[in-house]
C-alpha cells in the first residue's frame, strides 16, 4: 500500500507542465467543488504549471492566468420547468438527451453528461494538454478518456455514504425510492473508479472509505490534505473572542451532517448555562432540525445565518468560543480546518477525516453521541484555559498541515508518475 505522498521529497512543478482541471460543475459559493478547483488551479499556476480549468456550469472564479473551458450543461436546476428544456438540437447530443432524460425521472445525470462533453472536447482538443486532472467525476467515458492520456482523479469521499445514510434518514417507503434514484449514479462511480490508474485523496478516512466500500485498491491511491485560504482564514487580535458564542456550519439539513445531535448536546447543557447559544451558517428549513428545536425549546438560542462571505464567515470564526462539527462522515472538512486558523476551539466527531482535521489542537468524540459531545462542549466553555490553549494550538496547525501548495506538489508528482508510465507503454509499443 502506497501512504500519504510526503512532499518533502516531491519535485517541483516544471515551467510548462500543461495541466487541465475538469469538474462538472464548480458553484464558487456554495459546497466545496468550486473552492477545490479554485485553489487546486491557483496552487499549480504557482508551481510554474501552465493551467485552463474545464466545467460545466455554475463556472468557477479562476486567477488570472488561467483559462476558463465552459462546457455547458443544459443547467436544469436553473428552469422553472425542466421538462420543457429540451430543444430540438440537444436531440443531437447524446449528453443532453442523457442529461434530461435523468433529471426528469429523479436520477442525477450531470456527471456523465460532463464526461461525454469532456471526451468529445478533449478527442479535438487534447494535443493542447500534457495531463487530465479530474474533480471526481467518476463516470464512465472517464475510462476512455484516461486510455487517451494521463489522467488523475481527486476523491474526497464516497457518495454512498450520503445515500445511506438520506436513506436511513427518509420517513416513507417512496422518499427513500426517490433516494435510491436520485442516487443511482454511485454504483456507476465505483465501477469507473476500479478501471481509473491513479487518485489523488484528500484524506486517508476517504481513502480507506474508496477502497471498502468501492473496491478500489489502495496502493492507487495517494493521500494529500487539502489546504485553505491563510489570507482569509486567520488569527485577529483586535476581534474579541466570546466564550459562549458556538459556531457550526450546516449546507443543507441531511443527517450526513450531524446537526440534530448538536441540538441534542446543547440541549442537555443550555438549561445551566443561560448565555450560551448556538449559530449555524446554513438555512434552516422544515426538516429534522427544526423540529427538534421546537421540541427543545431551543429555537432562541440557535440563529441561522446564509449567505456569508468568506470575510465574514472568518470574523465569524473569529469572535466564536468554540467550533462543533458533529459530521456523521466528511472525506475532509473545510470549516474546522479554517475555524482553527482563526483561533476557534474546534470540537468535532470522529467522522471520517474530521479526527485528522483536528490533530492535537481538537477534541474528539464518537459519531453520534449526543452525550459525550455535551461534555466536550462543556469542557471547553467552562474552562477558559483550556479554550486559550486550543486557540494557540489551531493555528499553528493549520498552516503546517494545510497548505495548497502542497497539495498542488502531491498532484504534479502523480502527474510525472503518469507521463512517465505512459511514455514507457509507448516505448514499448
Amino acid at each position: 500500500m502506497k501512504d500519504a505522498v510526503d512532499i518533502g521529497d516531491l519535485p517541483q512543478g516544471r515551467a510548462g507542465l500543461r495541466v487541465l482541471v475538469t469538474s462538472y460543475r464548480s458553484n464558487p459559493h456554495v459546497g466545496g467543488q468550486g473552492v477545490y478547483v479554485r485553489e487546486l488551479s491557483a496552487a499549480l499556476l504557482r508551481q510554474g504549471c501552465r493551467v485552463s480549468v474545464a466545467s460545466g456550469p455554475p463556472y468557477p472564479e479562476l486567477e488570472p492566468g488561467i483559462a476558463l473551458i465552459r462546457l455547458p450543461s443544459l443547467d436544469l436546476f436553473e428552469e422553472s420547468n425542466a421538462m420543457l428544456a429540451l430543444r430540438w438540437r440537444h436531440l443531437a447530443s447524446k449528453a443532453d438527451r442523457g442529461e434530461w432524460l435523468a433529471h426528469n425521472t429523479g436520477a442525477f445525470g450531470e456527471m456523465t453528461a460532463f464526461a461525454r462533453r469532456l471526451r468529445a472536447y478533449l478527442a479535438r482538443e487534447g494535443d493542447r494538454f500534457d495531463v487530465v486532472h479530474d474533480n471526481q467525476t467518476l463516470a464512465f467515458p472517464m475510462i476512455a478518456i484516461a486510455r487517451r492520456m494521463p489522467l488523475l482523479t481527486t476523491l474526497h469521499h464516497p457518495i454512498d455514504i450520503d445515500r445511506d445514510y438520506a436513506i436511513a434518514g427518509a420517513e416513507s417507503w417512496w422518499k427513500r425510492a426517490l433516494v435510491k434514484r436520485w442516487h443511482g449514479f454511485v454504483q456507476t462511480q465505483a465501477a469507473t473508479a476500479r478501471r481509473l490508474p491513479r487518485f489523488l485523496c484528500v484524506s486517508e478516512a476517504s481513502r480507506r472509505a474508496y477502497a471498502e466500500r468501492c473496491g478500489v485498491d489502495p496502493a492507487r491511491i495517494a493521500v494529500a490534505h487539502n489546504g485553505i485560504d491563510h489570507e482569509a482564514f486567520h488569527v485577529d487580535p483586535a476581534v474579541e473572542r466570546d466564550p459562549d458564542l458556538i459556531v457550526a456550519m450546516a449546507s443543507a439539513d441531511v443527517p450526513i451532517k450531524g446537526l440534530d445531535v448538536l441540538v441534542e448536546a446543547l440541549a442537555k447543557i443550555a438549561p445551566e448555562r443561560p448565555g450560551l447559544r448556538l449559530r449555524v451558517i446554513g438555512t434552516l428549513r422544515e426538516g429534522p432540525t427544526k423540529r427538534m428545536l421546537e421540541r427543545t425549546g431551543l429555537s432562541d438560542r440557535v440563529e441561522f445565518r446564509a449567505g456569508l462571505t468568506r470575510t465574514e464567515i472568518a470574523h465569524l470564526f473569529r469572535r466564536a468560543g468554540l467550533f462543533v462539527s458533529a459530521s456523521r462522515f466528511e472525506g475532509f472538512g473545510f470549516p474546522p480546518a479554517e475555524a482553527m486558523a482563526c483561533g476557534a476551539p474546534v470540537v468535532v466527531s470522529d467522522g471520517g477525516a474530521l479526527p485528522e482535521v483536528a490533530g492535537d489542537a481538537g477534541i474528539v468524540t464518537p459519531v453520534g453521541d449526543a452525550e459525550a459531545l455535551a461534555r466536550a462542549i462543556a469542557h471547553v466553555v467552562d474552562n477558559r484555559d483550556i479554550a486559550h490553549a486550543m486557540s494557540l494550538r489551531g493555528p499553528e496547525w493549520a498552516r503546517s498541515a494545510f497548505v495548497w501548495d502542497h497539495h498542488a506538489q502531491a498532484a504534479i508528482s502523480l502527474y510525472h508518475e503518469l507521463i512517465q508510465a505512459r511514455t514507457g507503454v509507448r516505448a514499448a509499443q
